[in-house]
């Protein structure tokens, strides 16, 4: 097989390939490494290679013997450490500091475990904190679609690397609709899973206050099974746990798909601003698709998504947690940070955390949790799926959400009229997931979401590979690919 045919294949062919000894695992982690040496220079999405290191692990006897031994993989440069490699967070302070870290998460040794090479990691915001991966720290990461264009954040580069065929799957985490941004913004598949699926240890027991979950992105449905099969399951001291599989989530891909109940989310919540034409479309064709496959659909969705409290708990949320990532950053750095020390975007979002009294932040905690009893009562009512557009218009030029000096709040503003279909589904802790089924006339990716009770990744997984082999999308490469 040539070298340029391993950048079309997904991870699950990739390690078939090893497994039948068509392929070594060097060759793959040499043809990834060259594409990555091409393509990266104009995407910026890998920050921090780590190529000498990936090519002994490959020549080695010792490489786990895991589903995906082999693959090339990549790790977004937030939460998530190995052992001996740089942590930054995407932040100018600890890329200056040399931070590495000194052994590796759970989730880390999963994917170590799993047989996956790492080759390097990517572009995130700085901690996260934004829906564009454009740090000061490393600059922006660019679309693959339309170099112009944002990649969506946090996962943006790993999301820019898939997309890019750099390699077949990369690491991501989710706070707000950071796996799915990126994959609508970049033409993947982006699943969510449940609160409490994949563990957050050693050292935490979640994050965000359970607002945050870790995954992958891909660019087909089978490989985000497979992948959520080799990192899922309870580590001893976990605080809480996603209900059991009924099988693995690769079996879902060939189970019998019953008829499913599925309600469609045409406009923005609260008619908070005008969904975009190109994102109702999307959504609109999705509902047909969707029907066409024996599925009822009807124009419905949880009334509770109405409801104007949920931003300002979800940001006040976000904001403490801000400010303790600064204090633990500061502590391992032996000093308090400042406003100098990270970028505008941080600190005013830390600022409203300073400004906040602890019984804000828990009542807003509290009230997350009651209302998302009010939103899961709509699944219990008879409904099996919801379907919405996955954000409320196309991939933004890049710099759109970046905070400026003179206006800081335009920012923001900005940033929560693009991602008002995501963030809900973090504070209620149910799975969703992201799918490619539409480009706009720009040739710009436009992602549907569905959303399923908590817990059912199967059924996700399931009307995800219907709709995947319906209108098949892993043909369709970006131009920077051409």
């Amino acid at each position: 097989m040539m070298k340029g045919d391993l950048a079309n294949l997904d991870a699950t062919e990739q390690a078939q390939l090893v497994r039948k000894k068509k392929v070594s695992p060097l060759e793959l982690v040499d043809a990834a490494i060259a594409r990555i040496e091409r393509v990266n220079p104009q995407l910026n999405a890998v920050i921090t290679p780590l190529f000498d290191k990936a090519r002994e692990q490959a020549k080695s006897d010792a490489l786990p013997q895991g589903p995906f031994r082999g693959v090339p993989f990549l790790l977004k440069d937030l939460i998530c450490a190995s052992a001996g490699d740089p942590l930054y967070n995407g932040m100018r302070l600890m890329r200056d500091a040399g931070i590495v870290a000194p052994y590796d998460t759970y989730l880390a040794a999963k994917f170590r475990a799993a047989g996956f090479i790492c080759l390097g990691k990517t572009n995130t915001p700085e901690l996260g904190l934004n829906a564009t991966t454009e740090p000061e720290a490393f600059g922006p990461s660019r679309n693959p679609w339309h170099t112009e264009h944002s990649t969506g954040g946090s996962s943006g580069g790993s999301a820019a690397a898939v997309a890019a065929r750099m390699v077949a799957v990369a690491h991501a985490n989710d706070g707000g609709g950071s796996i799915r941004i990126p994959a609508s913004e970049c033409g993947l598949v982006g699943l969510k899973p449940s609160r409490g699926r994949v563990s957050w240890g050693p050292d935490m027991g979640d994050a965000w206050h359970g607002l945050a979950i870790e995954g992958v992105v891909t660019r087909s449905v089978r490989d985000v099974a497979a992948v959520l099969d080799a990192i899922a399951g309870n580590m001893p001291g976990d605080p809480y746990a996603a209900p059991p599989q009924r099988r693995p989530f690769a079996k879902e891909l060939s189970a019998k798909v019953g008829r499913m109940r599925v309600g469609v989310m045409k406009r923005t919540p609260l008619g908070g601003g005008e969904l975009h034409p190109d994102c109702l479309a999307a959504v609109e064709d999705a509902a047909r698709l969707i029907e066409s496959l024996g599925h009822a659909v009807e124009e419905s969705h949880p009334a509770a998504l109405d409801e104007p409290d949920v931003s300002r708990c979800f940001n006040d949320v976000v904001c403490g947690h801000a400010v303790f990532a600064l204090e633990q950053i500061g502590a391992l750095l032996g000093r308090r940070l400042n406003a100098e020390d990270v970028e505008l975007w941080t600190w005013s979002v830390a600022e409203r955390g300073f400004s906040m009294p602890v019984g804000q932040y828990l009542a807003a905690i509290q009230w997350l949790q009651v209302w998302s009893r009010r939103v899961a009562q709509w699944w219990s009512d008879g409904f099996d799926l919801l379907l919405t557009p996955t954000i409320a218009a196309p991939p933004p030029p890049l710099g759109t959400l970046v905070a400026k000096p003179e206006d800081p709040a335009a920012g923001w503003a900005r940033l929560m009229a693009l991602i008002q279909f995501t963030p809900q589904y973090n504070a209620t802790g149910q799975p969703a997931i992201s799918l490619p089924l539409s480009w706009n006339a720009q040739g710009l990716p436009i992602g549907i979401q569905l959303v399923a009770g908590f817990g059912r990744e199967d059924l996700l997984i399931q009307v995800a590979a219907q709709l995947e082999q319906a209108r098949p999308w892993k043909d369709r490469r970006p131009p920077i690919c051409a």
